[in-house]
Protein backbone atom coordinates (compact mmCIF):
# COMPACT_ATOMS: atom_id res chain seq x y z
CA UNK A 1 0.00 0.00 0.00
CA UNK A 2 1.05 3.32 -1.19
CA UNK A 3 1.06 6.10 1.58
CA UNK A 4 0.01 9.73 0.58
CA UNK A 5 1.85 12.48 1.98
CA UNK A 6 -0.73 13.20 4.20
CA UNK A 7 -1.22 9.88 5.59
CA UNK A 8 2.57 9.54 5.40
CA UNK A 9 2.97 13.24 8.14
CA UNK A 10 -0.52 11.45 10.21
CA UNK A 11 1.52 8.11 10.59
CA UNK A 12 4.45 10.05 11.89
CA UNK A 13 2.54 12.28 14.00
CA UNK A 14 0.88 9.08 15.69
CA UNK A 15 4.05 7.34 16.36
CA UNK A 16 5.77 10.98 17.85
CA UNK A 17 2.66 10.26 19.90
CA UNK A 18 3.43 7.15 21.57
CA UNK A 19 7.20 8.18 21.55
CA UNK A 20 6.26 10.83 23.79
CA UNK A 21 3.69 8.57 26.04
CA UNK A 22 6.38 6.25 26.16
CA UNK A 23 9.20 8.97 27.45
CA UNK A 24 6.99 10.55 29.42
CA UNK A 25 8.55 9.99 32.53
CA UNK A 26 12.07 9.11 31.70
CA UNK A 27 12.78 12.61 29.68
CA UNK A 28 10.32 15.13 30.11
CA UNK A 29 12.22 17.50 28.04
CA UNK A 30 12.16 14.90 25.09
CA UNK A 31 8.57 13.95 25.89
CA UNK A 32 7.42 17.42 25.22
CA UNK A 33 9.70 18.14 21.95
CA UNK A 34 7.68 14.91 20.37
CA UNK A 35 4.22 16.12 21.39
CA UNK A 36 4.93 19.14 20.31
CA UNK A 37 6.33 17.48 16.96
CA UNK A 38 2.91 15.34 16.76
CA UNK A 39 1.43 18.66 17.48
CA UNK A 40 2.48 20.63 14.45
CA UNK A 41 1.89 17.61 12.09
CA UNK A 42 -1.53 17.52 12.92
CA UNK A 43 -1.77 21.28 12.52
CA UNK A 44 -0.13 21.29 8.97
CA UNK A 45 -2.51 18.61 7.84
CA UNK A 46 -5.35 21.09 9.75
CA UNK A 47 -6.49 17.26 11.26
CA UNK A 48 -7.37 16.32 14.81
CA UNK A 49 -6.27 13.57 16.05
CA UNK A 50 -10.05 11.61 15.93
CA UNK A 51 -9.87 12.26 11.97
CA UNK A 52 -6.22 11.09 11.74
CA UNK A 53 -6.64 7.66 13.27
CA UNK A 54 -10.53 7.69 10.57
CA UNK A 55 -7.63 8.79 7.72
CA UNK A 56 -5.23 6.09 8.38
CA UNK A 57 -7.95 3.38 9.02
CA UNK A 58 -6.51 2.49 12.49
CA UNK A 59 -8.39 -0.79 14.02
CA UNK A 60 -10.31 -1.19 11.51
CA UNK A 61 -10.34 -4.19 9.57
Amino acid sequence: MSLTDRQEGLLVAVALTAFSVHYEIADPELDEQAWQLAANRLVEYDTGPAEAVDTLEIGER
